[in-house]
């Protein structure tokens, strides 16, 4: 960065890298682990959280009363996401030979095994290859606040904690026709979800403890200590409807699981607004530029400023222009590099519309490292751009623009003497559209993680939808 030049300009790779790599995230998790674990060797042990490939790996807590079909959810979300599925019977089964006897003996003496010695079990279990490479889903636990505080001091919070929610009175119906496979531990139901195996058929059992007052006894425990147990994960909470077909239940499961929280990571917005003409692109961005301070940038406005300053790239620009030529992407893009490279763009941030127009402009952009962080297709049916453009004027005298359908002029004197812009007439709005449309394809191509927004509606509607998804981090893609 040479600080003897004006404008300054800055080079935008230096916030495409720490946004890549999380280097403000990875910061914290550091130390946040740091802090938790406290290792006798600090630096050897930040180190040894440096090598690990990934760390962005799925942490979930699925709790519910019995019966509300927390064991097919969790198995679902596993087989979708490859993370190590952890129930309160296998992770007794895979704990070291000590902790297990202690635990097991706890059970065979009907005594609950002490919140203490839970801890250790699954902090243990937490340290193996595949929750550390592929993250874990626990199902049923914790079961009181008490021990949701043990696992919180370990270290152990989940990132995400659904909770399946149904009347007792269907819980209670549902528990009366659960059954068991002895050999696999797979759970069944005579009504919803009957194996159509004829020899797995054969060999289901009735559940143990289904009987209707066995299941007022739980459901008596559950309700005492659930609502103590959600305040230690207010946060990172959803509560879900479980009476509902399962696929239903998956998919909210699912979608909330895939989201990410807000984090304090300094966020610079880098938003592209693609879409036809008449969807709105220069009102979005003016709004967004409003209310969060960055810099809005018209390409079509930049080309003008740049030919009136009499700048190179605005001379060598000016003949196209006045020849009605499109100016060369080459040139564009020079213009464009300097204004987006500029202070006020990589400290505030920026809204661009108006270009890439094609794939080719779109990969000449990433290569000189202006990277959006967010892109947006505003979606109008070709209907609705004929009929916003070709019914727009403009008052000669007071400037004042109208619609015909949604804004008329009050009077007819100003209805007179309104007048409309050469290009807004409908073959050349149509051949505009084509234009769009014989590249958008490609583009959505190019932008996977553009999100489609329906611009077909009020504008403060859709500026409420873009900013939604400006504020939040985009959902993760999970297998």
């Amino acid at each position: 960065m040479d600080q003897t030049k004006r404008p300054l300009l800055i080079p935008p790779e230096f916030a495409n890298y720490a946004e890549h790599h999380g280097v403000f995230d990875m910061y914290k998790r550091l130390l946040e682990q740091l802090i938790i674990t406290k290792p006798a060797d600090p630096v050897a042990y930040l180190i040894d959280l440096l090598k690990r490939e990934n760390d962005d790996v799925p942490q979930i807590v699925i709790l519910g009363p019995p019966a509300a079909g927390k064991r097919s959810i969790a198995k679902l979300i596993c087989a979708k996401t490859r993370a190590a599925h952890l129930t309160m019977e296998n992770l007794i089964g895979d704990a070291e030979l000590d902790l297990r006897e202690k635990a097991e003996d706890c059970i065979n003496s009907q005594k609950a095994v002490p919140t203490e010695l839970w801890s250790k079990i699954i902090e243990q279990r937490m340290q193996l290859f595949d929750c550390v490479k592929k993250g874990w889903v626990m199902e049923g636990f914790p079961q009181t606040r008490e021990q949701a505080l043990a696992l919180q001091e370990k270290g152990i919070y989940p990132k995400h904690c659904v909770v399946l929610e149904s009347p007792d009175t269907v819980l209670i119906e549902r528990a009366s026709g659960k059954r068991i496979d002895p050999k696999t531990g797979d759970v069944y139901h005579t009504t919803f979800n009957w194996p159509s195996n004829a020899e797995i058929q054969s060999r289901l059992e009735e559940a143990t403890g289904c009987t209707e007052e066995e299941m007022i006894t739980k459901l008596i425990v559950y309700h005492r200590h659930i609502d103590a147990i959600l305040r230690c994960y207010d946060k990172v909470l959803k509560k879900v409807n479980a009476d509902q077909p399962k696929a239903d239940v998956f998919a909210q499961v699912f979608t909330f699981v895939c989201s990410q929280l807000r984090s304090n990571t300094p966020h610079t917005p880098r938003v592209v607004l693609l879409g036809p003409t008449g969807s709105g692109k220069a009102v979005q961005a003016a709004l967004l530029a409003s209310k969060y301070n960055l810099v809005n940038v018209s390409c079509g406005q930049l080309i003008k400023q740049a030919i009136a300053d009499e700048t190179k790239t605005g001379q060598a620009a000016k003949s196209y222009v006045q020849k009605k030529i499109m100016v060369p992407d080459s040139l564009v893009l020079n213009i464009l590099k300097d204004r987006l490279g500029q202070l006020d763009c990589v400290t505030r941030g920026w809204v661009l519309h108006g270009y890439p127009v094609t794939r080719e402009q779109a990969e000449q952009l990433e290569k000189e490292g202006l990277v959006p962080n967010r892109t947006f297709f505003l979606d109008v049916p070709n209907d609705s751009v004929l009929e916003r453009l070709t019914q727009r004027y403009t008052d000669p005298i007071t400037g004042e623009r109208y619609h015909l359908l949604y804004n008329p002029p009050r009077t007819q004197d100003v209805k007179d003497r309104l007048q409309r812009h050469g290009k807004d007439n409908d073959d050349d709005v149509r051949k505009r559209l084509a234009q769009y449309h014989a590249y958008a394809e490609e583009l959505s191509d190019f932008y996977v993680d553009g999100q489609h927004i329906n611009a077909d509606q009020d504008p403060h509607t859709v500026f409420e939808t873009l900013e939604s998804m400006i504020v939040e981090p985009l959902p993760k893609r999970l297998q």
